[in-house]
């Protein structure tokens, strides 16, 4: 059997090699490897490590189609350019026959199979609607105690994503000019969560700048000023990437990373406690209200399931 704490020694170390065996673990669904999680998560908590997680955790979202991984590719080697090793959780559709994931981002996403400094690894969306793979707030967790960059990649079904926004520390949400996306940005709840705005496809010169322009002027509207907006194109020339990376840091730098870490823990304990109790579960620990009152009054540095065991200590 995997052991959790060993692991998580592993990433504290830096060693990026534990990544495969972290993924297994997180996405194993036994009741027998739930104690292993939690030491492993225990391992990498800011209790443990003395601070937040080093790793820059940046989710990637936005419809099918808008170019998320042909950006990614470009993303990605940008970063192992500049000597940052980087993993990458990307969430992909599931199965209906299998439960696996279908259109395995690991084929799409152009990458050295022998350069150990990047990690990429698809993972099926079950049933959930938020745009997440059930495992990967656990996985983002671990592996930013390794990585210097964890991306999440969403599955790319548009206006229900936004679950990324308490998973990461800067959003990027892309849109793709000149095929309805930037109307459905304008209409949709997604416009709450970016915190940089990628328009993809900048090759095609005045459609996309037009699409650039009506976006800034909606998060004008909306009292948006301070996201970034940023356009690019991943294919050749590839254009603006590192202006998106400088964007992706520029963002990092001057957000409140503890304040994010811990409410993203907070929320994500209130999540696994609902998938575990149901509505059920909540009224007994006094509802939504009082459930939120519990964690805010927990340790900030506390782990995920460390919180789940002060909601379910209250049943």
């Amino acid at each position: 059997m995997t052991n959790g704490g060993d692991l998580g020694a592993r990433l504290r170390d830096g060693d990026l090699s534990a990544a495969p065996a972290v993924l297994n673990l997180v996405e194993s669904r036994a009741a027998r490897d739930r104690p292993e999680i939690a030491a492993m998560l225990r391992a990498v908590s800011p209790g443990a490590l003395g601070r937040e997680a080093p790793g820059h955790v940046v989710g990637i979202t936005g419809p099918p189609g808008a170019g998320k991984s042909s950006l990614l590719s470009e993303l990605c080697r940008t970063w192992r350019a500049h000597g940052r090793s980087v993993a990458v959780l990307a969430v992909d559709p599931s199965s209906k026959r299998s439960g696996g994931s279908l259109l395995g981002d690991r084929a799409r996403i152009a990458f050295d199979p022998d350069d150990r400094g990047l990690f990429i690894r698809s993972t099926a969306a079950g049933d959930r609607l938020g745009g997440l793979a059930p495992a990967t707030r656990a996985a983002a967790q671990a592996l930013a105690a390794a990585f210097d960059v964890v991306v999440i990649e969403t599955v790319g079904v548009g206006q229900s994503e936004t679950e990324v926004g308490e998973v990461a520390d800067t959003v990027a949400v892309i849109v793709q000019p000149g095929s309805g996306d930037v109307l459905q940005f304008l209409k949709s709840g997604i416009m709450e969560i970016p915190d940089v705005l990628v328009v993809t496809k900048a090759d095609l010169g005045d459609i996309a700048m037009r699409a650039r322009r009506d976006i800034n002027a909606a998060l004008r509207s909306a009292g948006s000023r301070d996201t970034k907006v940023v356009a690019v194109s991943s294919v050749s020339p590839v254009q603006g990437i590192d202006q998106l990376v400088a964007a992706l840091d520029e963002h990092r730098s001057r957000v409140d990373l503890g304040a994010r870490r811990v409410r993203a823990r907070r929320s994500g304990a209130l999540a696994d406690f609902l998938v575990e109790h149901g509505e059920r579960g909540l009224r007994a620990v006094g509802g939504r209200r009082a459930a939120g009152k519990l964690l805010a009054e927990s340790d900030p540095a506390a782990d995920e399931p460390s919180l789940v065991a002060v909601l379910e200590a209250q049943l």
